[in-house]
């Protein structure tokens, strides 16, 4: 910055002091700043980077599915046959939970049915180790 300063003698016919700060390097320092500043952002991309497999997809097979239906007295079906007692209904979760592949269980209850039916069929899927358990049917609980 520089700094003009005229110092006057009351006598003389100069004029008064006179303070001036030359602002023109301070904007060439500040654009300068503001240029290396633009440069170095990196660019922003909107892309994500995904790695994906190479080589043939699997064969696609559709999943077996096994459906559990509670109705509105407590009574559970396995793919619509009655399961009479609990035991009955934990051999078979056990069994789906131990094949290689294991089944989609759809848990379908009625609107109807308690609560406590519906989580003891669910807390016994999960006591078993079903992974994949989902609750289907729920459009009925909609309005």
């Amino acid at each position: 910055m520089a700094i003009a300063v005229n110092i006057g003698h009351a006598s003389s016919r100069e004029p008064e002091v006179m303070i001036d700060i030359n602002t023109t390097p301070l904007i060439d320092v500040l654009l300068v700043l503001l240029v290396m500043l633009i440069i170095t952002i990196p660019v922003q991309l909107h892309a994500v980077n995904l790695n994906m497999p190479v080589g043939q997809p699997p064969p696609l097979e559709p999943p077996q599915v096994v459906t559990i239906d509670i109705d509105s007295n407590g009574t559970v079906y396995w793919n619509g046959e009655v399961i009479p007692e609990r035991a009955k209904l934990e051999e078979r979760l056990a069994q789906a939970a131990a094949m290689p592949v294991q089944p989609e269980v759809h848990l379908r209850p009625n609107q109807r049915a308690q609560y406590k039916d519906v989580a003891a069929v669910m807390a016994s899927a999960q006591r078993h180790g079903v992974v994949k358990l989902g609750l289907v049917g729920h459009e009925q609980f909609l309005r």
